[in-house]
């Protein structure tokens, strides 16, 4: 028989709210961090507007000794930040570093999309390029390499189990709770921080600019400018922050009394092999229901009993596709689907963090009984109209709220579902 696996602590870094307090009271209020961005305006960028989280450098100043500070860049401190809050969160105390001990039951599966691109665009290219490599420093290396952020909070909490880094485009903060759901499911871990981090970074935002997937809309009005699932969505807002769950065993849990959040019912990954419609941009629909469905398998739960959706939804064109893809997984009409929310409504797209976060939100949805505001979709999609009872335009109560299924869906036709329970003694 497997073992059950449950939430014991979250921590988050988000533009809308550092700190999961913080966090949880911007949702309620259906409060965005999106605004403008200076930098962006002054290099030309289409999109001048990004969620950005506001404060996280202070908060990273308390936290933390100098000569740890000087090894962190953006995502470092981010990651940092939201691992140490979900640790603590879970009722666990951070060892003092002189503590030669090593935690062998905890690892980490840690993840982020691009990773330190702001350390090589500031300091590794300009500095080679002129020739005063003496000037990069030896922590360089540490802050450009991916698996940086879960080496750095293996480091501030002296985790000796697995630790590692993924990375699945925007499905990897979600990809990152499935790994580590099965490694303690398998009994080789008691407990993991699992989630995605990633820096704020304009050198991260190029290329996207470039493509003209981000948009250029909303300069002026920067809250209104995340949009999902609304008929004049013109593009993704990109994001920056992290987002961690603290996994454990039940049997852990129960024996350390620790506070338990949600337990994770079950999740699955694939990909959509980039044909059917599928491409490096594009998921294959059959690719998505397929990962709800897997998912839902896992977690031994039948469509029906889904219900509540916190959905991928970027405020693209893929939008559209995305909620038939979620009612053909589901069985569901119009008239049957259940609500659905996008966090990115709130906070824009964190890339390889969006994972992270929004499985904080559902965390915080499922334990208290509620669905956040999806924001700036008054004007539904026609694709969509058919389902826009279902999108929460205020906070929703919803005491009944068992069972949550969360996805993200990534360049690269990836795909990642998690499904959430309301932890009931």
């Amino acid at each position: 028989m497997r073992r059950r696996v449950v939430v014991t602590g979250i921590g988050v870094v988000a533009p809308n709210g550092v700190g999961v307090a913080a966090f949880e009271r911007a949702l309620r209020e259906g409060r965005s961090g999106v605004r403008a961005i200076a930098k962006l305006a002054e290099l030309g960028f289409g999109c001048q507007v990004a969620g950005v989280p506001d404060g996280a450098d202070e908060r990273a100043g308390a936290a933390f000794a100098a000569d740890e500070l000087v090894a962190m860049n953006s995502n470092h401190r981010f990651a940092g930040l939201a691992a140490v809050e979900a640790w603590e969160d879970a009722g666990l105390r951070r060892p003092p570093r002189e503590d030669g001990a090593v935690d062998w039951a905890t690892g980490a599966v840690l993840g982020t999309g691009i990773g330190g691109m702001d350390t090589i665009g500031e300091r590794v290219v300009p500095f080679t390029d002129g020739g005063k490599l003496r000037r990069l420093g030896s922590t360089a290396v540490e802050q450009v390499m991916a698996s940086g952020i879960s080496a750095r909070v293996a480091g501030l909490l002296a985790l000796g189990n697995q630790v590692t880094t993924n990375s699945s485009a925007c499905s990897t903060g979600t990809e990152a709770i499935v790994e580590g759901l099965e490694r303690i499911r398998s009994g080789r871990a008691e407990r993991m921080l699992c989630g995605g981090s990633e820096g704020a970074s304009h050198y991260t935002w190029a290329g996207f600019d470039a493509m003209r997937v981000l948009t250029r809309a909303s300069n002026d009005a920067p809250e209104r400018a995340s949009r999902p699932m609304s008929a004049s969505a013109a593009g993704f807002v990109p994001a920056a922050g992290a987002g961690v769950l603290l996994l454990e065993s039940l049997e852990s849990a129960l024996e350390r009394g620790a506070p338990i959040r949600a337990e994770v019912l079950g999740g699955a990954v694939n990909c959509g092999g980039q044909r059917a419609g599928g491409s490096m941009t594009a998921p294959n629909p059959d690719g998505v229901h397929r990962c709800v469905r897997a998912a839902l398998d896992d977690a031994g739960i039948p469509p029906r009993k889904v219900d509540a959706i916190n959905g991928h939804l970027t405020a693209t064109g893929a939008d559209p596709r995305e909620v038939q893809a979620w009612a053909t997984a589901l069985e569901r009409s119009p008239a049957t689907f259940p609500p659905i929310t996008a966090t990115k409504s709130l906070i824009g797209h964190a890339l390889g963090a969006a994972g992270g976060i929004e499985c904080v939100a559902s965390v915080l949805m499922v334990q208290g009984g509620f669905l956040h505001p999806t924001v700036n979709c008054e004007d539904v999609h026609p694709e969509i109209a058919p389902f826009a009872a279902a999108i929460p335009r205020r906070l929703r109560p919803m005491p009944d709220l068992r069972m949550l299924i969360k996805a993200g869906f990534g360049f690269g036709d990836v795909n990642a579902c998690v499904v959430l329970g309301k932890w009931t003694p």
